[in-house]
């Protein structure tokens, strides 16, 4: 997702899947995977002259959620990156994001030979709250990660500008 969108050439930490990663690295669902992020990604995305993101994009296995709390720090927002192979393994992240009260979205990736199901079959699967956006996305493709980054960017503002007065009628 990072480097389908970055301005710059993205730092990236994909490895190939060993043998020796094999008790730790699950591949249950998705066997035909060949790599794995063993740190994070890093890219840049310029959205106006004025508003620049960093993205960090982190594995999601167990290893490496001590950079989660480093990265969540002064975080804008973040995009929950789910899977409909491996859905379940959305859960903690969601979590984690409530609990901090950072907002975010989820991005439900299209992946090639994975079943897609209706946005509101994912949202109930996910049990999450109405206030969530929920998109579909492919993560390869920059235009489709774009609209992922505006959707979690006006979500952020949306809760940060905070329930508006109404005026006396």
């Amino acid at each position: 997702m990072v480097g389908a969108v970055s301005e710059i050439r993205p730092l990236r930490t994909e490895e190939m899947l060993t043998e020796a990663g094999r008790p730790v690295d699950d591949v249950h669902g998705v066997e035909r995977k060949t790599t794995t992020t063993v740190a994070m990604d890093f890219g840049r995305i310029t959205l106006r002259g004025d508003l620049v993101l960093y993205l960090f994009g982190t594995p999601g296995q167990d290893r490496f959620w001590f950079l989660w709390d480093e990265l969540a720090q002064g975080a804008l927002g973040a995009v929950v990156l789910a899977d409909t192979r491996r859905l379940a393994d959305s859960f903690a992240a969601v979590d984690y994001f409530e609990r901090r009260r950072i907002p975010f979205t989820v991005a439900v990736n299209h992946f090639d030979g994975a079943d897609r199901y209706p946005a509101e079959t994912v949202r109930d699967a996910l049990d999450l709250d109405p206030g969530v956006p929920l998109v579909m996305c492919d993560a390869r493709d920059r235009e489709s990660v774009k609209e992922v980054l505006v959707t979690v960017v006006e979500h952020a503002m949306t809760l940060a500008a905070g329930p508006r007065e109404h005026a006396p009628t």
